[in-house]
């Protein structure tokens, strides 16, 4: 696969940061996203026709992320030891018959199995679509990061806006018409996983896997950042999933006005994802990683108090904020543990997204018993426990 490429990186040897293969891996993670951001997008739509309980919801939201959870760091650990770049479109696949399930299912548990699909199409594309990244970085880690996931925000944020003008007005059905952008999504990793098999049977030499700091310093610094991850999760989750609820029972706005405000959430997170990556180049990923978790803080807790305008703007100011963090923790702990690309890939995206659909079928449940703004003043504080940020190490490179 072709791609331009720029002199770039840092260190002794220089390296090409082959923008062709990013930009092309940024647009499937983008299109892997849109559907995974569907399934949310469609609640209030699933709501009605099935009549679903927040609890029901909170479900199909807990069998995509925790079938991403379980399979995603096994996938990642397996691909580590053989990498297998010509996988990625067998990922998108199964993302497809997911959508088309979700289009045309006619009972809650094939709503659950279109569901699963989708999980199952994320846990097999990201751990090595993001070696793909890094290898493609040209040394230029967190901006590859950044822009790779700037891709899969990108798809979060389209989601709804998808959900509102197309499938709102045209019904459920329409949702199984975004499988032909699958389709397309694993044509194009066709070829960047030949790319990208072809680059790792050139390279010379095995990748370093020898840890730059204490055994025991590095599992404290990864269950730290998995905590963080988690907790960031956990917010993202109540957005996702119960977002488009709150803003109509507390604006009384229609699904279109509901879909729109989680439009904005999701638009700053896609500006913040890219902002997060290309700052931690510059300053480290550590100063990145105290202003986005710690910095989110005021504006989680003034969100449940204000007026449908101020709303709209804390929306996009949260995303952006919030976001900036994921690509800086991603990058730290791929520096953590050299050569575990997949594995990270796999905890990061996986198991802590899965441990937010577990927190998401729980506010579920809290939705029905209080009501969906008691969902939110409870979510408000959770940024408090970005000062577990403290216990990282300074340094990752000794």
């Amino acid at each position: 696969m072709r791609s331009m490429s720029v002199q770039g990186g840092r260190g002794p040897s220089v390296q090409l940061t082959s923008w062709g293969v990013l930009t092309a891996i940024s647009l499937c993670h983008m299109v892997n996203d849109v559907m995974q951001s569907m399934l949310a997008a469609i609640y209030p739509l699933l709501q009605a026709e099935f009549a679903l309980s927040y609890a029901q919801i909170g479900v199909l939201t807990l069998a995509f992320q925790v079938t991403a959870s379980l399979l995603q760091p096994m996938i990642g650990m397996a691909t580590d030891r053989h990498p297998q770049p010509r996988s990625l479109p067998f990922g998108m696949i199964s993302t497809l018959c997911g959508v088309m399930l979700l289009g045309l299912a006619e009972s809650y548990g094939w709503l659950l199995a279109g569901a699963m699909l989708i999980g199952l199409g994320s846990a097999v594309f990201h751990p090595e679509s993001s070696r793909v990244a890094r290898i493609a970085s040209g040394g230029r880690f967190g901006t590859a990061q950044s822009l790779f996931q700037l891709g899969g925000n990108g798809g979060q944020a389209l989601g709804p806006l998808l959900a509102a003008f197309i499938v709102v007005p045209m019904g459920r059905p329409a949702v199984a018409w975004f499988a032909v952008a699958a389709a397309l999504g694993a044509a194009i990793l066709w070829q960047v996983g030949t790319w990208a098999e072809t680059r790792r049977r050139a390279a010379a030499t095995a990748p370093d896997r020898s840890l730059r700091l204490p055994r025991p310093v590095v599992i404290r610094a990864i269950v730290v950042l998995a905590l963080l991850v988690f907790t960031k999760n956990i917010y993202t989750a109540s957005i996702n999933s119960y977002f488009t609820f709150y803003t109509i029972d507390r604006f009384g706005l229609t699904t279109q006005g509901a879909q729109i405000m989680l439009f904005l959430f999701l638009f700053g997170a896609a500006a913040g994802v890219m902002l997060g990556g290309v700052l931690g180049d510059r300053v480290g990923p550590l100063r990145v990683i105290w202003v986005s978790i710690l910095g989110v803080l005021p504006l989680t807790l003034a969100l449940p108090h204000v007026g449908l305008e101020t709303t709209a703007v804390l929306a996009v100011l949260i995303g952006l904020v919030l976001a900036s963090a994921f690509p800086a923790i991603v990058v730290f702990a791929q520096e953590l543990v050299p050569g575990r690309t997949g594995m990270i890939a796999g905890l990061f995206f996986g198991f802590s997204f899965g441990m937010g659909g577990i927190a998401a079928a729980a506010l579920g449940v809290l939705a029905d018993a209080h009501g969906i703004r008691t969902v939110f003043l409870i979510c408000s504080v959770l940024p408090v426990l970005g000062l577990l940020t403290v216990l990282l190490p300074r340094r990752v490179m000794g």
